[in-house]
């Protein structure tokens, strides 16, 4: 048998339900793996060792889910009690939670034992996983570059082998972001799919958690642990048919995919292989019988001033403790300034504005079951190439130029998932991305599966691995 690390997240899992291996087993054997790139800000092995005895001395219950016994780990965005949480700010450096989140909570109710708090960029702002608190998130394929932002500790982990599965979150790619540098699936649902209890702290609705798995089939595992309405949420997304799993063994039968390549919120660059592996992807899904055809960007350019009004609002919503404002680095001090200069009613205006313009894309967009794109516009940067401390708005438009696509399907609330379809001859992941109508992540699944099955990545590591 391969290592442990090298085997899916359902493999492992279906090891504990035969009796094969204990959770116990799969913490250790993670526990040991050395981190080198920069995945986690705090360990928790006891808090780890002690979920994975209670679960091997309580027995497997009645109606586990397939990740029953799988170690994860939790974004440092989320409050988990009793466990440093930073939010990747220095001004919360010794932060000791009394509560956890209700993804936390479902998380360990799930049977996942979590190994501990995973890299994030301060408040999850950047899309490059720099803090003051820990060292750089970086890819495994070359630690000299970004593993993205703002999930990045939680992308390196799983594309590293520290974890077999992790949650990630995404408010402008988050979760695509790092899947793309790390050579992930990364799975942005739908809004409303997975609740924002208890704190619902985004009332603009881009940002929400999400799956980062080496394969569909554990990134659809981990959403089906995820999703679910709460009491008291706002709004919801319907449950799944069956389950999300159970949807990447259907056929998705004969799909219109509409694509584009045009940068959405800015003039962007766009790489050479990048367009290589947005043009792979097409002849892919052609090759499956899908119909696929170019459309117009569905998104005006003036949706991304009213998109930034919310996003700096956001920013400056982000509490900071009395006394430690100093501590803030440049880039969200740059922001906060400028949503705080942003009155209630511009905030709400804006709201309303960004409202439309989704409905207007959704519009556009309804005769066509997937959109593609790519994902990213570059290779992974160097560490350090997109972040500048002395001028924020230069690094602000850096990270745009970066991901000029990404975005939009968090205004939109479409679920987007990113593949990782095309490597470079040095092995290098590049990501192209699949959008879906609101709710049909089970299409999507379905799809994203058939497509991983077709592809030369087998799902689990690049060519000539």
């Amino acid at each position: 048998m391969p290592p442990l690390h090298d085997l899916t997240a359902l493999e492992q899992g279906e090891l504990v339900r035969r009796g094969d291996v204990t959770p116990l087993d799969l913490v250790e054997h993670y526990l040991e793996r050395a981190d080198t790139v920069g995945a986690f800000v705090t360990s928790t092995p006891e808090q780890a060792r002690a979920h994975a005895r209670r679960l091997r001395d309580g027995g497997r219950p009645e109606g586990a889910g397939p990740l029953w016994g799988v170690p994860t780990a939790i974004k440092d965005l989320h409050p988990t009690a009793g466990v440093r949480t930073t939010f990747g700010s220095a001004a919360y450096d010794g932060f000791v939670p009394d509560e956890s989140d209700d993804l936390v909570l479902t998380v360990e109710a799930a049977g996942m034992p979590s190994l501990g708090k995973t890299n994030t960029p301060e408040f999850g702002s950047p899309c490059y996983t720099e803090p003051d608190v820990a060292p750089p998130a970086v890819t495994p394929w070359d630690p000299r570059r970004t593993a993205g932002g703002s999930s990045g500790g939680a992308a390196a982990a799983v594309a590293a082998g520290l974890v077999p599965v992790a949650p990630g979150s995404d408010g402008g790619g988050s979760i695509r972001i790092p899947a793309s540098c790390c050579g992930l699936v990364g799975l942005k649902p739908t809004r409303g799919r997975i609740s924002g209890a208890p704190r619902y702290g985004d009332p603009v609705g881009l940002a929400t958690p999400g799956p980062l798995a080496r394969t569909v089939r554990d990134a659809a595992a981990l959403l089906d642990v995820l999703a679910g309405r709460r009491v008291g949420d706002p709004s919801w997304a319907p449950p799944p048919l069956d389950s999300f799993l159970a949807a990447c063994d259907r056929d998705p039968g004969r799909l219109r995919v509409a694509r584009f390549i045009t940068p959405v919120i800015t003039d962007s660059e766009v790489e050479p292989v990048v367009r290589t592996a947005w043009d792979e992807a097409s002849a892919l899904l052609a090759g499956l019988g899908h119909d696929v055809v170019d459309i117009d960007v569905p998104l005006p350019r003036e949706a991304v001033a009213t998109f930034e009004v919310c996003w700096v609002v956001l920013t400056a919503m982000a509490e900071v403790p009395e006394g430690r404002e100093h501590e803030i680095r440049p880039l969200t001090r740059w922001l906060s300034e400028k949503g705080r200069a942003v009155s209630a009613p511009e905030f709400g205006l804006a709201i309303g504005q960004l409202r439309r313009y989704a409905a207007d894309a959704l519009a556009s967009l309804a005769p066509y079951d997937l959109v593609l794109t790519p994902t990213l516009a570059t290779l992974p940067p160097l560490v350090g190439d997109l972040r500048d401390d002395e001028d924020p708005a230069a690094d602000f438009e850096a990270q745009k130029r970066f991901t000029p696509w990404t975005s939009a399907w968090n205004v939109t609330g479409m679920p987007a998932v990113s593949l990782p379809l095309h490597w470079t001859p040095d092995g290098l992941p590049v990501g192209v991305m699949l959008a879906a109508r609101p709710a049909e992540e089970e299409l999507l699944l379905s799809v994203s599966a058939q497509v991983e099955a077709a592809a030369p990545w087998d799902g689990r590591h690049p060519p000539g691995w």
